[in-house]
Parts: C-alpha cells; sequence; structure tokens
C-alpha cells in the first residue's frame, strides 16, 4: 500500500537535518521506555520480532499519528495498533486508561476476545532477515531492469519514486525474507536482492540535478526491460 511512510521524492517537507555529533541517542527519557515497549508489543503482537508487520502498522497511521506525536510517538502508536490488530488490547484501552490517569472517570474497555483469524508466524528474535535459496538470480550485474509499476494492497518495500522506471542492477546481495508476505505472516517467501543504479533525471526528470540514486529491490519488484 501507498502509506505516508512512503514519502521519497515528494516535495514540502523542507532539507533533511543531519544528527549532530553530540546528538543523544534519547533526548528525553520517555523516548527510550517508547523504544522498549515498542519493541515488545512487536514481540506479543506477532509471536516474535517481526519488522515487517511492524513498518506496515506504521504506514497505516493517519497523518496526526504520524507526523504530528514526533518520531518515537509514532512508535507509540503504531505499537498500539500491533495490539489491537492482535486483540491484545481493546480499541481505546490506552486512551482510556490515560483519562482515568489524569482523574477523569472513564470505563476503560476489558480485553477482547482472542480473533481466531489472527495467526502470527514470526521467526524466532535474533534471527535476522538473510537468507540462503537454492535459485539462481533472475538478473545480471549490469543488466538494465524497470522497477514494476504497481501499486499492491498491503505492505511493500518498493518505493513510489522508482515505479516505472528503468535502471541498471550494480550489485547482486544476499537473499532476504520478502517484506511483502512476511508482514502480513504468509510466509518468508525469501528471493535475491538487488541493488539497483538509477539515474536522476529517469526518476524525476530532465530538470533534475545530475546524480544517480541507488535502491535495493527485491526480484519480484522487477522485471526486464527491451
Amino acid at each position: 500500500m501507498d502509506g505516508i511512510a512512503d514519502m521519497g521524492g515528494n516535495l514540502g517537507w523542507g532539507p533533511v537535518q543531519p544528527p549532530r555529533a553530540d546528538e543523544p541517542v534519547f533526548a528525553e527519557p520517555w523516548q527510550g521506555r517508547a523504544f522498549a515497549l515498542a519493541l515488545l508489543a512487536s514481540r506479543i503482537a506477532c509471536g516474535g520480532y517481526n519488522p515487517d508487520a511492524f513498518r506496515h502498522a506504521h504506514e497505516r497511521l493517519d497523518r496526526s499519528a504520524y507526523l504530528d506525536d514526533g518520531y518515537f510517538g509514532r512508535w507509540l502508536n503504531g505499537a498500539e495498533l500491533m495490539l489491537t490488530d492482535s486483540a491484545t488490547l481493546a480499541p481505546g484501552a490506552i486512551d482510556s486508561r490515560a483519562r482515568n490517569l489524569r482523574g477523569e472517570d472513564v470505563e476503560e474497555p476489558g480485553i477482547p476476545e482472542p480473533r481466531p483469524d489472527y495467526a502470527p508466524t514470526a521467526a524466532p528474535v535474533g534471527a535476522g532477515s538473510l537468507r540462503s535459496i537454492d535459485t539462481a538470480p533472475a538478473f545480471a550485474v549490469g543488466e538494465r531492469v524497470r522497477a514494476k509499476n504497481i501499486s499492491p494492497p498491503g505492505h511493500t518495500r518498493l518505493p513510489r519514486y522508482v515505479r516505472g522506471h528503468v535502471g541498471v542492477v550494480e550489485r547482486i546481495q544476499p537473499a532476504a525474507v520478502l517484506p511483502d508476505t512476511n508482514a502480513h505472516f504468509l510466509g518468508e517467501n525469501p528471493q535475491h536482492v538487488y541493488s539497483v543504479r538509477f539515474d536522476a533525471r529517469e526518476v524525476w526528470g530532465p530538470g533534475t540535478e545530475p546524480f544517480t540514486l541507488t535502491a535495493e529491490l527485491y526480484e519480484t519488484y522487477l522485471e526486464i526491460t527491451s
């Protein structure tokens, strides 16, 4: 799906601010706790840490939940969505608890009934995403390829700004778990990954400053170009 997280190439967001050398990992104590809670929520909801399901939760957030609450607020909102998806929490449970902590008298929803259709199949924590596969790469270094012009209904790591554009395979990376299926607990489906080099003018038009960009793309994202 083309969620709010896929912002590459969009205008109007201002320059990227580089990190400072003395910048702390967590600017405030709550951010460290938010980081830990998000990782724990993923393990609870997915039966183990599933970064693809976690990213899919982020891209389904609305504008306010994704942008207005800041980076670590986004992590908390994504964690809450994963917990409600898995019926670990009832929708609105966190908001009700927060209002009660502020002194309001709000009835909190109970623990929801388990979802029989929810069957997470996350890989063991720490297993990583790299896999060994028996099939040979479909594309070779130096070959011209086109990123498919598709808009999948679920999670994908194919950026919008390269879809339909032609690049050159620069390197064949180790095979890895396919996020498109792993995010939905439909299997790992590992496949080859390619570093594909694109000319910026091919991607954004002839008036673009001349430079190249490289995208790491899964095999099913690519097709041979004539």
